[in-house]
């Protein structure tokens, strides 16, 4: 649904800045135009009101019945409460619990921002049943040795998620992107 929401609000975005910069270069002609356009669909509906009447109220229900089971579904969608993402524990005595995926993700960024050379750190955490994948992006200094540090960084993480928090760990990627060299200054 987000991907759908960004691609909804960026055309129309476009569509309005378009409007607005044809409005304002062409004040006059946009607003004959809009005036010449609502004389000619009243017109025309006016033509379908009295010649057809019945086809004329049920092209109008149908718009309603549309728009109403489009828009409805679409507000539906965007104002229902999401599930919380959560991630089954089974302890060695045999008691469960259940861990919210954004708990994992506070404590990775917690720890893993902590190591050296890091400078900031977003996990992207997703459950599966009982086993936790993480994608954890990191931002570091420019001279750092990244297979080293990609090691660690899985390690803590490791340790975080399957020692700490009593889970399992499934697949864990790291993503490095190096901060810019600072600027000689002279």
């Amino acid at each position: 649904m987000n991907a759908f929401n960004r691609v909804v609000a960026v055309l129309l975005l476009l569509v309005l800045l378009l409007v607005t910069i044809g409005v304002a270069i062409f004040p006059l002609t946009a607003l004959g135009w809009v005036g010449q356009s609502a004389g000619d669909w009243s017109d025309y509906l006016e033509y379908w009101e009295a010649n057809a009447r019945y086809l004329y109220v049920a092209i109008r229900v149908a718009i309603i019945v549309f728009a109403v089971l489009f828009f409805g579904v679409l507000l539906f969608l965007e104002l229902r409460r999401r599930k919380i993402k959560t991630v089954r524990i089974v302890t060695a005595e045999g008691s469960a619990a259940t861990v919210v995926t954004d708990s994992v993700s506070q404590r990775l960024t917690y720890h893993v921002d902590r190591l050296a050379d890091v400078i900031s750190v977003v996990p992207h955490v997703s459950g599966r049943g009982r086993t936790v994948h993480v994608r954890l992006d990191l931002e570091t200094s420019p001279e750092i040795d990244v297979p080293m540090k990609t090691d660690e960084v899985v390690a803590v993480a490791r340790e975080v998620v399957e020692e700490r928090m009593g889970l399992q760990l499934g697949k864990v990627s790291v993503r490095i992107k190096h901060a810019p060299y600072p600027e000689d200054v002279a």
